[in-house]
């Protein structure tokens, strides 16, 4: 008697044991959700938040109303373990002392303008003067410095964040009122949703992008030469000496240029070019294919350690590749990551940099009976070996 009870007992509890372990591996997926905490405050007192956005396979994306950044962006690698695959900062403070544009929104214009200079309607305007001789990424306090009003979303299939700045006419040298709106979207599908709008009052110029640095491989990776890298172009636009776009659009077949299938990012980066000597490495734009303005496949980045891959889909004309080039090791980042040469890579989808001195360029004009409105998609996923 004694026997068969000590028997029951042990199979009771090996069965208790098996339930546990079948309701952990059956647990519902998460929740989505939205969440906002304080993320410190600017120069002139003006309070900043960080919201994070989470969706139902657990995936993150932690963006500050402070230049719309992307602060930090997790998502799973092969084996199923959150990483952090953008660069930046754990607080306010890093991004008010020192930041090449981490995960921030760029505008007025996204890029390079030639001199800073540029007409419209026969009018001048001339801009601020913030790289060299010429005018970059919006100028002195472009669209990344500014605080913007923001606004959380969720519907069935998203949560978000609402974003909007009003640019007034004479910023930076811009003319016209510009009314600004960015959405973040987070879907259960693992995408990111960028949605850009505008509309302006008076004759004006846009052009709007993200400018997130991205390592697949998180913080244990120390460069992005070993990411393979595919973009869906046949052509891009050499520079000169000063970063601007010469006006050629040169193909890329039999050249370091060359991704149009996957190609390991070093693999070319030291070859004796021009354009690579100009830029650095990489730090150009490649014309992508069957641009009509509706959402187009842009390009894939692939590590192949983590096994994590990024698709990214817009609506622009253009995107530009930028392997890293001027990160030299001088920033501290989060979790004490030092970024050194190449750590980070940025692939911003926009219209054509110089493209207002460019007639042949895609027109980056805004009229006041118009709606400025593009989209970039990031799409992450894991490559099927």
């Amino acid at each position: 008697m004694k026997l068969f009870k000590l028997i029951s007992n042990f199979l009771l509890i090996v069965i208790t044991i098996a339930m546990i372990f079948s309701c952990e591996k059956q647990q519902p997926p998460q929740q989505m959700s939205i969440s906002r905490k304080l993320f410190g405050t600017t120069l002139d007192g003006t309070t900043t938040y960080l919201f994070t956005l989470k969706n139902k396979n657990g995936m993150e994306v932690h963006i500050t109303n402070y230049g719309g950044i992307i602060v930090s962006l997790k998502v799973p690698d092969k084996d199923g373990n959150l990483g952090d695959v953008v660069l930046g900062y754990a607080n306010l403070a890093g991004y008010l002392k020192q930041s090449p544009y981490f995960g921030a929104i760029i505008g007025r214009y996204a890029n390079r303008i030639a001199k800073g200079e540029f007409t419209l309607d026969g009018t001048t305007y001339q801009l601020a003067t913030n790289n060299g001789e010429n005018h970059l990424h919006g100028g002195l306090k472009g669209f990344d410095k500014v605080v913007w009003e923001a606004e959380q979303v969720q519907d069935d299939t998203s949560v978000g964040l609402s974003l909007a700045y009003f640019s007034l006419d004479g910023e930076e040298g811009y003319p016209g009122n510009l009314k600004v709106d960015v959405v973040y979207r987070l879907t259960n599908e693992n995408e990111l949703q960028i949605d850009y709008s505008a509309t302006t009052d008076q004759t004006t110029i846009a052009n709007l992008t993200n400018h997130s640095y991205f390592n697949l491989g998180g913080s244990e990776t120390p460069d992005i030469l070993d990411h393979e890298l595919m973009i869906n172009a046949d052509q891009f636009t050499p520079i000169d000496a000063g970063l601007i776009p010469t006006g050629e659009l040169r193909n890329v077949e039999s050249t370091s240029f060359d991704f149009t299938e996957l190609m390991p990012i070093g693999a070319r980066i030291n070859d004796d070019d021009q354009q690579l000597e100009f830029g650095k490495g990489y730090d150009h734009n490649w014309v992508l294919r069957n641009y009509d303005g509706s959402l187009n496949f842009a390009a894939q980045l692939y590590e192949p350690k983590t096994g994590r891959m990024l698709e990214i889909f817009t609506t622009q004309p253009g995107i530009q590749f930028y392997s890293g080039n001027f990160l030299d090791g001088s920033i501290i980042g989060k979790n004490g990551d030092v970024y050194n040469f190449r750590s980070g890579l940025c692939l911003e989808p926009h219209h054509f940099p110089d493209s207002p001195n460019n007639p042949y360029f895609p027109s980056v004009m805004l009229e006041p009976d118009e709606t400025y409105s593009e989209r970039s998609v990031y799409r992450f996923s894991l490559k099927d070996e």
